[in-house]
């Protein structure tokens, strides 16, 4: 008997293939922002201003990667760097107005996507599978040792 978990291994999968956001289901031919640019962005508005350190700490990434990330972020004009508002030695970084419309707009950009896909799913189906999400996520942070700030 094939256990359940085979079953998520394999949706899993096919769902990393499609891109979940693929541009056959956008308006937008393609994505404005990297995807490594999407999540950094959306890490520092959940959690405010962050060092490097941080990010690291958070992603589970060297500091060379966050370096190389950053760096392209910041010559992007969707974030700038900024002395700790705290005090500390650390520079961090803050997105800027810039990166901000843009995080808008690529996370709005996506809804509209995920509202053509599961167009004919019920309000219910889709808490319930976000619920599933958030659950799985949550867990795979608990395991990880690094949770994910949700607003």
């Amino acid at each position: 008997m094939v256990r359940a978990t085979h079953e998520v291994e394999y949706e899993q999968m096919l769902l990393s293939r499609h891109g979940l956001l693929h541009q056959k289901y956008s308006r937008r031919e393609h994505s404005r922002l990297e995807r490594s640019a999407y999540i950094l962005l959306s890490r520092i508005r959940v959690q405010g201003p962050m060092s490097i350190g941080e990010l690291s700490d958070a992603f589970g990434l060297d500091a060379s990667t966050l370096n190389r990330q950053t760096a392209a972020a910041k010559r992007a004009g969707l974030v700038e760097r900024i002395p700790d508002p705290d005090g500390g030695m650390a520079r961090k970084f803050r997105i800027t107005e810039e990166g901000e419309r843009m995080l808008d707009d690529e996370r709005e950009n996506n809804t509209e996507s995920l509202d053509r896909i599961m167009s004919d799913w019920s309000e219910e189906d889709i808490s319930a599978f976000a619920g599933y999400l958030r659950r799985f996520n949550v867990d795979i942070e608990r395991l990880s040792g690094r949770p994910w700030p949700r607003p």
